[in-house]
């Protein structure tokens, strides 16, 4: 995406708790000699700043233009990552563009092919079972969570539908209600006025 050299550019990740989040970023800016992106000068960094679904921090730290961050969830919900360039050139002044590569990626646990060759066979085999045992760990826990988003989203609609039933119940008895009083009114009308 591209972004202001100034501008706060910000994501939202569904994230189960207990899950590692690990994002991989590259910042290209823009030349206006060339017309394109190129990689940015040496001292142009980004802050990394992530908050909890409870509007709590739990990472804010500079990087450089190209770099790797990762936290670990420990609420489930919508984690709000925001990146910032650290330009020290005033808003007015700072007028280039930035284009971010941004690669995000939720409880995933990437095999070493260099660690992997290096072992025996045998060794190898254990490695890769227990990555599996770990990516099925990983999705055992992001099912909950879809069972836990599921359960809350059913029991609000119940809950909705519920109310509308009594609201419906409620205007019947006053339609009725304002009916027999109006023909009760309407007969007393009429035997006052000596009609009937």
């Amino acid at each position: 995406f591209h972004s202001g050299e100034r501008e706060e550019k910000c994501i939202i990740e569904d994230v189960p708790s207990d899950t590692l989040v690990t994002g991989n970023y590259k910042v290209q800016q823009w030349d206006s000699h060339k017309q394109d992106f190129l990689d940015s000068a040496p001292g142009l960094g980004m802050f990394v700043t992530v908050t909890t679904p409870s509007a709590e921090v739990i990472l804010s730290k500079l990087y450089g233009p190209k770099a790797t961050f990762s936290f670990t969830s420990y609420l489930s919900g919508e984690h709000i990552i925001c990146l910032q360039s650290n330009s020290t050139r005033l808003v007015a002044f700072a007028g280039s563009k930035l284009r971010i590569h941004l690669d995000i990626r939720v409880g995933e646990h990437f095999l070493d092919e260099a660690v992997v060759q290096a072992k025996d066979k045998v060794n190898e085999v254990n490695f890769r079972l227990e990555h599996l045992i770990e990516q099925i760990h990983h999705i055992s826990k992001e099912q909950n969570y879809e069972r836990e988003r599921e359960e809350k989203f059913r029991n609000t609609s119940e809950q909705t539908n519920s109310n509308i039933l009594w609201w419906a119940v409620v205007q019947t008895f006053i339609l009725i209600s304002i009916g027999i009083w109006q023909i009760k009114s309407l007969r007393d009308f009429f035997i006052a006025k000596k009609l009937v």
